[in-house]
């Protein structure tokens, strides 16, 4: 397969970088950036022509830009989670009712949001929902609990699945909820203090928690549809914008290697060049299957492959650090601080769990793809 970009993706490639010269990454203030990225027209540019987005890009365009944004150093986003899961599910399942509220605002970066689907007893499993949503007139109030809800200190509204038929189980009886997070008595966020003295992800308790009638999107008791089709959009272009920044961690855990000597060992050297090849491998994989929606696998492939890889790589930065990885980047005064191969290290930890743990996306290559018998399940759930 030919893996080249075209001359229309290099001069799409040129408008970028152009752009990003004249307006570096902010990281004081992401909220500002968001609504910067948004007047410059980068927000939405993969919603395709509604009138609802800024320009209009193409596949391989909407990988340049990532691509772009990655070497620019660019800020992890906050409105990532509105624009790419949110807003192409609106565009499949919403109303234009629906599109027209919310995604202009999302273009100018201007609502920020988060993703209300795992629990303390349904992460991976996630027909496991218990957090029940009770009509009532023209809305629902939502009581239960939510957990690992990244952004959502920050964000202004949460998408919720949550089960709308009393004495449902399993994936029937679910609904999908667009909910706004500024409701005090009624929704409480609670920050999940991490190994790696970060806050992402947070506990969100619903009591009473009020989403009007007209935001469910689909048919009540249609959710799971719908948060299997949002689920899938958590592969393709990012996964490989995801990859270059892998790539910018791995060149620094390379030169680190060369300066203090370490490259020596073969051992390292060894592991080094196989996590260079490995990375390369996934690029092309990400880049055969990307915009193919005839393969049920392909997701849980690139998230197999790259969750593994990146808990490699945070090891291997450990180990070619040797006794310096264990010490912090200043003199001790009893702040915890980390530098960025330590929070890589610690961080990745988590990356064969968060978003389908390996076993679940195991699941589905031998249910899905091999078509081997299901797995048992018990029967009170």
């Amino acid at each position: 397969m030919d893996f080249e970009f075209g001359v229309e993706d290099e001069a799409f490639r040129s408008e970028a970088r152009e752009w990003f010269h004249a307006h570096p990454p902010q990281r004081g203030d992401p909220r500002a950036w968001e609504r910067e990225l948004g007047a410059g027209g980068w927000v939405g540019i993969g919603w395709g022509a509604g009138g609802f987005g800024n320009r209009t890009a193409s596949l391989t365009q909407q990988v340049v830009w990532g691509e772009e944004y990655a070497r620019a150093g660019g800020p992890t986003r906050l409105g990532h989670i509105g624009e790419n899961l949110l807003a192409p599910t609106l565009l499949a399942h919403g109303t234009e009712e629906q599109r027209r509220r919310f995604l202009p605002p999302i273009a100018r970066g201007e609502e920020l949001w988060c993703q209300g689907y795992s629990e303390p007893g349904a992460g991976s499993d996630l027909a496991g929902v218990r957090t029940r949503a009770v009509r009532d007139g023209d809305r629902y109030l939502i009581s239960g609990q939510k957990i690992w809800t990244s952004l959502a200190l920050d964000a202004d509204w949460c998408f919720v699945l949550a089960r709308t038929e009393e004495g449902s189980v399993r994936h029937r009886g679910l609904s999908f909820l667009l909910v706004p997070m500024d409701q005090p008595g009624r929704i409480e966020v609670r920050p999940i203090r991490q190994m790696s003295g970060t806050s992402e992800f947070n506990e969100v308790f619903f009591d009473g928690a009020v989403a009007h009638a007209r935001d469910l999107v689909g048919a009540e008791g249609d959710g799971w549809r719908v948060a299997m089709g949002l689920l899938a959009l958590e592969r393709g272009v990012s996964t490989l914008v995801q990859q270059v920044g892998f790539a910018v961690e791995l060149e620094d855990v390379i030169r680190t290697a060369v300066r203090n000597g370490a490259v020596r060992d073969p051992v390292l050297a060894e592991r080094l060049v196989r996590q260079w090849a490995e990375l390369r491998v996934m690029r092309w994989n990400a880049l055969r299957t990307l915009g193919r929606t005839d393969d049920p696998g392909a997701p849980s492939v690139a998230k197999l492959l790259w969750g593994g890889w990146h808990r490699r790589l945070g090891e291997l930065a450990m180990a070619v650090r040797g006794a310096a990885a264990t010490s912090g980047p200043g003199p001790w005064d009893g702040a915890y601080e980390l530098d960025d191969q330590q929070r890589m290290f610690l961080f990745s930890r988590a990356d064969t769990i968060y978003g389908g743990s390996d076993e679940i996306q195991r699941n589905i290559i031998a249910e899905r793809v091999l078509g081997l018998p299901r797995e048992a399940k018990e029967e009170s759930r």
